[in-house]
């Protein structure tokens, strides 16, 4: 992989990108053709698949240059219905993601949902994701800020891009200076999500910016308690972020979204991985140079 671990992205009049060497941020000048890839599945289901997406993942993302950081939930707190998958448990979960950072030498990204998650997931990832509908928890917040780990803040489904900028703060003001921002759409209704391409411009005012693309196309609080998605818009999505000047892009993806155990009605097929961002790599370029 890589010496060090690059994350591209323009903040304001500078080109920047991050570099992550254990807990240490250091930021410097590179080009700006690229965006980085926040890809996994949803949840951590067990050793070997998590390594099986990784292993392809980073062989796609070498090969195109893209900055890869691998996603897993350690933990799914958010379901519809008490029967639904949770987790394998949390410190088996987090070894896992370990041990995929430590096996292809890329950074990780998992969610938490309690405060007492902060410390306890950050001894094993890189990046701390704060879950959209728990963006305004101001302990969750300052718990995940405090271990000095990159912070994703998701945008509530039911927050204005302005009101981002408090989410930020709370980050800034805890003493950590990495804060990214995620857009994963704003519910329309009851059960479909639409992404308002104009709140990009506003968060990378902010900081780093973005696009969930799988999320965005969920279909939430189906009566079945069981979410719907509409995949075959993915690379619909995925184009629009690029075009929109987004710096990151966040995927779920599994190789049997059929039978994965959280979210499967809205991720991307692995197969489809190589293609779809070898594709999005170029539109990455093209758009850079306008």
């Amino acid at each position: 992989m890589y010496p060090y671990f690059k994350i591209f992205y323009p903040l304001n009049d500078y080109i920047l990108y991050f570099c992550i060497m254990k807990n240490v941020q250091e930021f410097t000048n590179i080009p700006t053709n690229r965006f980085f890839l926040l890809a996994g599945p949803c949840a951590i289901e067990g050793e070997e698949m998590a390594l099986r997406i990784a292993e392809q993942l980073v062989t796609i993302c070498d090969k195109l240059e893209i900055p890869l950081v691998f996603k897993g939930s350690f933990k799914k707190a958010n379901r519809s219905r008490i029967d639904s998958f949770t987790g394998i448990g949390d410190e088996k979960a987090l070894k896992i993601l370990q041990k995929v950072k430590q096996t292809h030498g890329i950074p990780t990204v998992t969610d938490i949902h309690q405060t007492e998650d902060a410390a306890k997931a950050a001894e094993f990832v890189d990046v701390l994701q704060i879950p959209a509908f728990l963006v305004r928890q101001t302990d969750l917040v300052v718990a995940a800020a405090v271990t000095g780990k990159v912070v994703n803040l998701k945008k509530g489904q039911f927050m204005s891009p302005e009101s981002m900028q408090h989410a930020v703060r709370k980050v800034h003001d805890a003493g950590n200076p990495h804060a990214w921002l995620t857009d994963r759409g704003t519910m329309f209704g009851y059960q479909d999500m639409v992404v308002d391409f104009r709140g990009v411009p506003t968060m990378k005012q902010f900081g780093p910016t973005i696009l969930d693309v799988t999320h965005s196309l969920q279909q939430p609080n189906q009566s079945s308690g069981v979410t719907g998605g509409r995949p075959e818009l993915i690379e619909t999505m995925a184009r629009a972020g690029i075009a929109a000047g987004v710096d990151g892009l966040f995927m779920e993806t599994h190789f049997d979204p059929k039978n994965a155990k959280s979210d499967g009605a809205n991720m991307l097929p692995l197969e489809l991985a190589k293609g779809l961002l070898s594709r999005l790599a170029r539109l990455k370029e093209a758009v850079s140079a306008l």
